[in-house]
């Protein structure tokens, strides 16, 4: 991620007068051209711009001496990788300069390439019963008998041959597919978030550079019909503009220009390009605020689509929430890449559990980084599963990933297939202009109910469960400021609501929710910028909590109120609680109270309650303890197995017989390549139970208010498993305290509880609500969810009796027959 700065003087021979000369620079690592004390102009070998324009035809009043400065990083396109692109990036990378030239561009050749390109590309992939391909043959072979390479004089007969070809028009059936300028930057993946900043200037600053120098497509761009094209590039995620608006505001003050002029287009919405599944609800609206409220105070609109091509799945609330924004758009990718089943739809409705509908589009190319090629047009329509209901699809054109953007000979490639006979119609388009026609349409579309699940990348739930921690934890402590905050205000007209901090603290979360850094799947260097992003919330969250709670609750905090023996307790959740808590005592030992606190309020505690029946524990001669507090008992074995869970009032037991709960697992995770993202479906035919005992079970605390036991297992070669269960007094569930010191590899650790419950569906929390998923695996969309995502419970129940499994920090879950599965 070193930097290397290179100063270029140059000087353009007199004799090249009249003619189009470029700066070459060719190198495996990113480069941007300075000039003026200004970016002008990215450099990345991946990405097909390896050359900068320094005249389109030198005159005499032209500067023939000049200086540029190139930038060039010590990584590619997709970081640094040691052999494989998603491997650990390597610290001994060497980047080679192998080309820095000062050339004459032929501008004639080039677009005599550019048309043999089409017309061989249409001579091939048309195929033998359309008498395209052998037009578009013949008038190639006829322009290779007219060229002369030596008399650059009859290449414009050459070039008149192809035009004549290409003006021959479509039918007014014929499908039209809507081109829109992408630069697909991940906001943190194979590279750091520092280095995401220098490639959105290296790719925009490409993009701004190809509209100042097509301005006659950029002005064409709502007038297809005249036969201009225009390049709209379609940008997105608001903490990239907000990074290139503090570090280069040069560049975003043109970008804003071509926002003004209608050409680069915001879209998405959101705060970043946001992981689907796994954000809170309140989180993902915050993603929106935050991200519209930009939009609206830099370029005065708000976001009409959500656009979000590259996540791993997309959560069945996100209509609703969407609506609730201001937002009836959604285009994405990603389900193009399901492994099991193909999705049956490109065009379609998408309902969300309340009923709220949005209109949604997959680019039928299935992907965001087309070229502009026929083959890519070709499958556009072919690839198409919605024919006969809509006659219109979007082409997203450019490099994307790591950035790059859209090149020159892109939208060279797609003028010459604007309105061509046997193509589908092309035209530059934007993200209003194709909804707004598929709206239209949209009498004859189908509607999908419920998530649009990806069936890849299901171990995304759950690696790198440090991220996962830090952020269900960063949630509830930036709820919880919020909660006392507005307490406080309500208190104390004088206190200062802390918005602007909150605000800080929100955007470093919601920067945290990539779609790359979220579920994981990102170098080391990204996950300890997340973890130090996460102490950072945790830090100033603790001390705006003692603000509030200072002014909220100054009399009482009085030492002639607050005695040592008393202990003021919050509740920031919306429903009175009691609970055995745990309080410093006059020694300086934690004691416990159980306390009753109202709904988001405080409850000042100096004589806790005692407890209608208290928790009594019992060793038993076979080694197994049973807990009891007159709502629950619990039976466990020395292993630390549930071996009997008995809700008392009913009479039933939870526990199969002969079964075992809080059982560990583990499992094989060697995946076909996604390693950081995949788990796959046979991994769960190499399940080992864990049996290697370390420390049995032993009794920690031996009741009253709270009764505790504790045991240590070996899981795998070299890692420990220390788990303490505690049962309370008072108290409708049984608590797991599990602590993992994690030192295998390709390895898949899981908790299972097998219950006396049967139903053909689970029941898991998402974002706001609650989704039902099948137990049985009938059809392959069954079984395809072998491995699913939930929030902080997933429950089985049937009619009058269920179990539910709760979380504090993790995602991935199954329910397969009646074995409810947490994956640790």
């Amino acid at each position: 991620w070193e930097t290397c700065w290179f100063k270029v003087e140059l000087s353009i021979p007199p004799a090249w007068a009249g003619r189009e000369v470029h700066f070459i620079w060719e190198s495996d690592g990113e480069g941007m051209v300075w000039r003026d004390a200004q970016p002008v102009q990215g450099l990345t070998k991946e990405g097909e711009k390896t050359s900068y324009i320094l005249t389109r035809s030198l005159k005499e009043s032209e500067p023939h001496s000049l200086t540029l400065y190139v930038e060039l990083a010590c990584n590619g396109l997709f970081g640094a990788g040691k052999g494989s692109m998603i491997a650990p990036p390597d610290p001994d990378r060497r980047v080679t300069l192998s080309k820095a030239e000062l050339v004459v561009f032929n501008r004639d050749v080039y677009e005599l390439l550019v048309d043999l390109e089409i017309l061989l590309d249409m001579a091939q992939l048309l195929g033998e019963e359309n008498q395209r391909s052998f037009q578009a043959l013949y008038t190639a072979n006829q322009m290779v008998n007219v060229c002369d390479v030596t008399d650059p004089s009859t290449f414009p007969a050459a070039r008149d041959l192809a035009a004549a070809l290409f003006s021959q028009r479509n039918g007014e059936s014929q499908h039209t597919i809507h081109a829109m300028g992408h630069c697909h930057i991940d906001s943190a993946w194979l590279w750091p978030y520092e280095e995401t900043i220098r490639k959105c200037a290296r790719s925009w600053v490409t993009v701004v550079h190809l509209m100042e120098h097509n301005p006659e497509l950029t002005f064409a761009c709502s007038q297809v019909r005249c036969g201009g094209l225009g390049l709209t590039p379609v940008l997105w995620q608001a903490q990239q503009f907000e990074w290139v608006r503090s570090c280069y505001p040069g560049l975003y003050a043109r970008i804003q220009h071509f926002v003004a002029k209608g050409q680069f287009i915001p879209v998405g919405g959101t705060w970043v390009e946001m992981d689907g599944n796994l954000p809170s609800g309140e989180s993902m609206v915050r993603q929106f605020l935050q991200g519209q409220r930009f939009f609206q105070e830099q370029f005065g609109r708000i976001c009409s689509e959500f656009w979000l091509p590259d996540t791993f799945g997309y959560s069945a609330q996100l209509p609703q929430l969407l609506r609730g924004c201001g937002i009836q758009r959604f285009l994405t990718q990603k389900l193009s890449w399901n492994l099991v089943n193909s999705f049956p739809h490109h065009t379609f409705f998408w309902e969300g559990i309340d009923g709220s509908q949005v209109l949604t589009h997959f680019p039928p190319g299935d992907s965001y980084g087309m070229h502009g090629r026929v083959e890519e047009m070709l499958k556009t329509v072919k690839n198409n599963k919605d024919k006969g209901r809509v006659n219109h699809s979007a082409f997203l054109f450019g490099f994307g990933d790591g950035g790059g953007g859209p090149t020159q000979k892109m939208l060279d490639r797609m003028k010459r297939m604007s309105d061509t006979d046997g193509l589908p119609r092309v035209q530059i388009s934007t993200p209003d202009q194709l909804f707004s026609v598929l709206e239209k349409e949209s009498s004859q579309l189908c509607t999908w109910v419920g998530e649009l699940f990806l069936e890849l990348h299901n171990g995304t739930y759950t690696t790198q469960a440090q991220i996962k921690k830090g952020n269900r934890e960063c949630e509830r402590i930036l709820h919880d400021v919020e909660v006392l905050s507005s307490l406080a205000v309500t208190q104390d007209t004088t206190f200062q609501y802390p918005a602007s901090q909150l605000q800080q603290l929100w955007r470093l979360l919601l920067l945290n929710q990539f779609h790359d850094v979220l579920p994981g799947s990102c170098i080391q260097l990204v996950v300890e910028d997340a973890l130090q992003y996460y102490t950072e919330i945790r830090r100033a969250g603790a001390q705006l909590q003692e603000e509030a709670v200072q002014c909220l609750c100054r009399e009482l905090l009085q030492p002639q109120v607050c005695s040592t023996q008393s202990s003021l307790v919050f509740n920031t959740l919306s429903w009175e609680r009691t609970e055995v808590i745990s309080r410093p005592g006059p020694d300086g030992a934690e004691t416990l109270a159980l306390v009753t606190v109202p709904s988001m309020g405080y409850a000042l505690v100096q004589e806790p309650f005692v407890p209608p029946q208290p928790v009594a524990v019992r060793k038993q001669e076979d080694g197994s303890i049973t807990m009891e507090n007159g709502i629950i008992a619990v039976c466990l074995d020395t292993m630390g197995h549930l071996t009997s869970l008995q809700l008392l009032d009913s009479g039933r037991s939870s526990v199969p017989d002969g079964c075992y709960a809080n059982q560990f697992a583990i499992f094989d995770d060697v995946p076909l390549y996604w390693d950081a993202w995949d788990v796959m479906d046979y991994h769960l035919q190499t399940r080992k139970p864990v049996t290697t005992l370390l420390k049995p079970l032993e009794i920690t605390l031996a009741g009253g208010l709270r009764g505790s036991v504790r045991f240590s297992l070996q899981v795998g070669k070299s890692s420990t498993l220390t788990q303490e269960i505690i049962l309370d007094a008072t108290c409708p569930y049984l608590r797991f305290l599990t602590q993992v010191e994690w030192k295998e590899a390709h390895k898949f650790l899981k908790v299972e509880f097998p219950v006396q419950v049967r139903s053909t569906n689970a029941t898991y929390e998402i974002q706001f609500g609650h989704l039902q998923r099948p137990t049985h695996w009938n059809t392959s969309w069954d079984w395809a969810r072998f491995e699913v995502w939930a929030h902080k419970w997933l429950d089985l129940s049937e009619h009058g009796f269920g179990v539910a499994l709760l979380n504090d920090c993790k995602y991935g879950a199954s329910a397969h027959r009646n074995i409810l599965s947490l994956s640790l």
